[in-house]
């Protein structure tokens, strides 16, 4: 949520913003919000105009005249009505403030969508494949590591059931990405999986972000869709010391998600689908800090696919594909060899101080002043979108999968998925 302040002495900049945006539709509610806010204080000064006049009858020595109470009694009558109309045009203030988007940093390259994204970085090599890659889906269903038709005949489509070495792979995926984070002073979080309605409306707005979410029939609870959300709402309306700040979480959940629009179900695959588990890094900081540290957790996900030898682009997001939270944002996107082109793994954000704003959260200077303070976050790894590239990059041409060397260890050193398990015995041998 934007600043007040910042509207009522600078609305060309934020007018500006729209436009770069391309959300010019939204700058008739930035002038509706400016006529609103500038009828709310008018009310408010002559609110406090008839309190300070109740304030002077009050003080009067002995007894009231009778046009002194009948003074009173209307001015009582003004404030209360006036206080009336104050919380409907605060009420509407408030609505357009939680629907602006964030300022976009400066070095937010324009453009009006995904396709004018800038690459500005590439890490590894990006190889045609040697061989007729199979689907990973196919691959795996042959391995038997993976069982779609029984999740669908349970769940629908865009669930599955994992099995056997693609267990142990989603797990080695979740701890290699811990002890990365761990070195890095990340505090591993497990966050509630349910979320009320409040919480959530101030980590995200839910008008552009509840069709993809799932919600507890009768109750006030949504399933997070990613542990970012919990994790920004863990400090709702509190104020933290300086001191304590940067504080760095690892996010630890399942997501679950809708997936609906235009990119659709993956529903024979594990690359967009209902419910997969995800690292999430969350970092609340100072704005001093907040630049070096949105590198420092930019650079953790190239230090996790440097590590299992991915190939990926690094991307800096335009400003009409950002979305409305972030002010800065990094794509990571790794390599496909089967369709040979990059997909999207990984997202980066730096979100300033428009979701602490939201939800309350401040932090105490050392002089004893308060502000609000900034939230970044970035996924580590959403472990079944990186299972899909680890199956392409890493499936040999006899129909096995190679195990990153880095996942070994989290494997009792299983070096290759052949196929279905010995009865009785796990896949790992």
């Amino acid at each position: 949520m934007l600043d007040i302040n910042l509207i009522r002495q600078n609305s060309k900049l934020v007018e500006e913003n729209l436009a770069k945006r391309h959300n010019s539709e939204k700058v008739a509610w930035l002038k509706d919000l400016i006529r609103k806010d500038e009828q709310w204080r008018f009310l408010k000064q002559e609110v406090d105009v008839l309190r300070q006049k109740r304030n002077e009858l009050s003080n009067v020595s002995g007894k009231p005249t009778a046009a002194a109470i009948k003074t009173a009694k209307e001015n009582a009558g003004k404030i209360k009505e006036k206080e009336v109309e104050m919380v409907k045009l605060r009420e509407k203030v408030d609505f357009y403030l939680m629907l602006l988007p964030n300022l976009l940093d400066k070095s937010v390259p324009f453009g009006k969508d995904g396709s004018e994204n800038v690459v500005v970085k590439k890490g590894g090599r990006a190889k045609k494949p040697a061989f007729p890659l199979k689907h990973h889906g196919q691959l795996a269903v042959e391995l038997d590591i993976v069982d779609f038709e029984r999740a669908v005949k349970i769940s629908g489509n865009g669930f599955f059931y994992l099995k056997g070495s693609l267990v142990m792979l989603d797990l080695a995926l979740q701890h290699y990405a811990l002890d990365i984070l761990a070195k890095k002073g990340f505090v591993p979080v497990q966050p509630p999986f349910l979320m009320r309605r409040k919480p959530y409306e101030g980590v995200v707005s839910l008008g552009d972000f509840e069709d993809v979410m799932y919600k507890a029939e009768a109750e006030d609870l949504y399933l997070i869709a990613t542990s970012e959300h919990p994790m920004a709402a863990m400090y709702l309306g509190e104020i933290l010391n300086e001191k304590d700040l940067p504080i760095k979480y690892a996010g630890l959940s399942p997501c679950f998600r809708k997936e609906i629009g235009k990119h659709g179900l993956d529903e024979r695959g594990f690359f967009r689908v209902h419910q997969f588990n995800k690292i999430e890094q969350f970092v609340f900081c100072t704005p001093a800090q907040s630049q070096k540290l949105f590198e420092e957790i930019a650079n953790n996900s190239e230090v996790l696919l440097n590590g299992l030898k991915i190939p990926f682009e690094k991307v800096n997001v335009c400003t009409g594909d950002i979305g409305s939270i972030a002010a800065k944002k990094y794509d990571f996107n790794g390599w496909s060899p089967r369709e040979e082109k990059y997909i999207e793994l990984m997202s980066c954000s730096n979100c300033t101080d428009y979701q602490a704003r939201r939800l309350g959260i401040r932090y105490r200077k050392k002089n004893g002043e308060k502000a609000v303070l900034y939230t970044l976050n970035n996924t580590m790894v959403a472990t079944t979108r990186m299972l899909r590239v680890i199956i392409e990059n890493y499936q040999t041409k006899k129909g096995t999968i190679l195990v990153p060397k880095v996942l070994q260890k989290y494997m009792n050193g299983l070096k290759e998925i052949k196929g279905k398990p010995v009865a009785g015995k796990t896949n790992l041998n």
